[in-house]
């Protein structure tokens, strides 16, 4: 890849670190972009890891400055994603899939209606957050991390539904904990990729300094604006997603 192709992958890498802490679906743009510059899917698929990676360390730290961490639960849903993740890019390596975008599809509009019928307000964060089901959440987030390891595109939206729907966090709070999660796992989905496949570093580092960023502004709209942002950024999304997953593919 020449340098110009490089650099621009830093605007789309912005766009897509905002997309994936403020809902998901931020990779539907990375990794196409690679792919559009001649990547082979397998290897967008790999490099894209490199961007989420630091795209979610940034968040997670940007979001313990705003005073949101419980790393208690975080790190304890993450052990359950953990080797999901491990399991999910070892089949990724070898993926292919015809039927990908429309399996793809019926995930987001699953998601969608799933968020649809919990009521919530504006308040950015509820000061006493009580989780419930932790045992089904926790045995979820290796079914997430298996499908995150897999391909990554649209992970977000499957966590936010165990954590909002499944557990009753509010929307401020999954995002602190998701991005705590996949951080998690792409450290080993990373490893596996990176042993198996030639990665393209300087692609993926010029798209992590763009997820970054995103990923910075993304927290911090999460705290600021709350739960009723989030859900319409969320929403968003999700329709735009399917529609150009069922239509335009």
């Amino acid at each position: 890849m020449q340098a110009c192709q490089i650099l621009l992958l830093v605007p789309v890498g912005v766009v897509a670190g905002y997309l994936n802490v403020m809902a998901g679906g931020g990779s539907l743009l990375t990794v196409p972009a690679l792919m559009f510059l001649g990547v082979p899917g397998h290897i967008a698929n790999g490099t894209n890891r490199i961007a989420i990676l630091a795209q979610n360390a940034t968040a997670v730290s940007t979001f313990y400055k705003h005073g949101l961490h419980d790393f208690k639960l975080g790190l304890s849903l993450a052990a359950c994603a953990v080797p999901g993740g491990i399991l999910g890019a070892w089949l990724g390596v070898q993926i292919q899939g015809v039927w990908f975008n429309r399996f793809l599809a019926v995930v987001m509009l699953l998601v969608m209606l799933l968020m649809a019928g919990k009521n919530t307000g504006g308040k950015p964060v509820s000061k006493n957050p009580q989780p419930t089901n932790l045992l089904l959440g926790h045995v979820l987030m290796f079914g997430a991390g298996v499908y995150g390891g897999v391909i990554q595109i649209g992970v977000g939206f499957i966590l936010m539904s165990i954590l909002y729907r499944v557990m009753g966090i509010d929307l401020v709070r999954v995002n602190m904990y998701k991005v705590l999660i996949v951080l998690c796992y792409t450290v080993a989905a990373l490893a596996v990729f990176a042993s198996q496949l030639e990665l393209l570093w300087l692609a993926g580092i010029a798209l992590a300094a763009g997820n970054s960023i995103g990923g910075w502004l993304g927290a911090h709209w999460s705290v600021k604006k709350g739960e009723a942002a989030i859900r319409m950024v969320l929403n968003v999304i999700l329709v735009v997603v399917i529609i150009k997953l069922l239509f335009f593919s």
